[in-house]
């Protein structure tokens, strides 16, 4: 839709050129040189972000606030958004993507850089932020939530707690477990059953966790795309390999619902609110960042969305109950045995491979 209405406008520009082109002027009176004067942004913000992830009192609000129009989008996974961002134009100013999925757009110069003196809330940041290795300085984005990747459950269904990942491949659970349609996610858990890190990029061992879930076909019940926590919620699976804060907010609806981090280990990530190098609303977007990054802001988003906040400045306006939850803000201990999802290079296709190959022997 976009690409189109933006083809459109620039035909549409050509023909004014061209018939404009053949009307004859009379020569104009020579006039002293003046400086342009710069074209103010109009007052529209152009947002895509992954599906369920805003709180939308927060979009009006910054509406009223400042007289922005926000155009609100969204997406499912990091590989929609990659795929979209590298098809051709688009006009967005402002994307989520997690942390391994920055360093891809980054390398293919997808990002604009920050105007840093329009957003002096950046002081706001955990310092365990500034800096990432996939944003070096913080050039582009800042970040917006974070989180783990875990094994949310049903206890009364379970009838026992879990702890790791070998509960979930319990017989007694068989047809009952629902995994991310995410392949890096979905990876990531059985090579860390394995003892192989959810990194790697040996062959052998990205093709033992695809064996392994091959193998284990009849334990899943479906891949789902970041709608386990629906899956669990309807009682269709009574286990969910998901994000933190997806299970988290259903747990405030029904109290069998639990969260657990696997004790052999699991994935830690950080999404990014990215400035696009095409951004037309450079300013406001730097306007909206400045604002979720506001003490009471930062803490309404995370309060709503039930991740942990980057945001150091909002921690004492956050709800008590999450603040001290260790499913949320886990001990570093615990962060010990967590893991940053890194761009593993020409390894994606190995991935990629493997990944194709479980989908296709689903139910075999």
């Amino acid at each position: 839709m976009k690409k189109s209405s933006r083809l459109v406008r620039s035909l549409l520009l050509a023909l004014v050129v061209l018939v404009s082109a053949c009307v004859p002027r009379a020569t104009p009176t020579p006039q002293p040189a003046t400086e342009a004067a710069p074209v103010a942004e109009e007052n529209v913000l152009n947002i895509y972000n992954w599906d369920d992830y805003m709180d939308e009192t927060l979009l009006t609000d910054f509406e009223e606030e400042y007289g922005i129009t926000i155009n609100y989008s969204t997406y499912l996974s990091n590989e929609e958004l990659i795929d979209v961002l590298l098809a051709g134009p688009v006009e967005y100013d402002l994307v989520v993507p997690s942390d391994y999925a920055v360093a891809i757009l980054r390398s293919e110069s997808k990002f604009g850089s920050l105007d840093k003196a329009n957003i002096p809330n950046f002081d706001n940041i955990d310092p365990a932020f500034l800096n990432p290795v996939y944003d070096p300085g913080n050039r582009y984005c800042i970040p917006y939530q974070w989180g783990t990747t875990g094994i949310g459950y049903n206890i009364k269904a379970t009838g026992r707690e879990l702890k790791g990942w070998s509960d979930v491949f319990d017989p007694a659970f068989a047809g009952r477990v629902s995994f991310l349609e995410e392949p890096r996610e979905s990876f990531a858990a059985i090579l860390l059953y394995l003892g192989y890190s959810p990194n790697t990029t040996n062959p052998i061992e990205i093709n033992a966790a695809a064996e392994f879930l091959k193998s284990h076909a009849d334990f899943i019940a479906t891949y789902a795309p970041d709608t386990g926590q629906d899956l669990l919620a309807s009682g269709e699976v009574d286990i969910a390999l998901e994000y933190s804060g997806d299970i988290f907010q259903i747990m405030a609806e029904n109290p069998d619902i639990r969260y657990v981090i696997p004790q052999e280990g699991t994935m830690i990530w950080s999404d990014s609110l990215c400035l696009l190098a095409t951004a037309p609303h450079k300013e406001n977007a730097e306007k909206f960042m400045n604002y979720l990054l506001e003490p009471e802001v930062g803490a309404a988003l995370s309060n709503y969305l039930r991740y942990a906040t980057p945001n150091q400045a909002a921690l004492p306006f956050l709800n008590e109950e999450d603040r001290n939850h260790p499913g949320l803000y886990p001990s570093e201990e615990v962060r010990s045995r967590m893991f940053f999802f890194a761009d593993v290079g020409a390894a994606g296709q190995l991935y990629e491979d493997a990944w194709n190959d479980v989908m296709a022997n689903r139910g075999q």
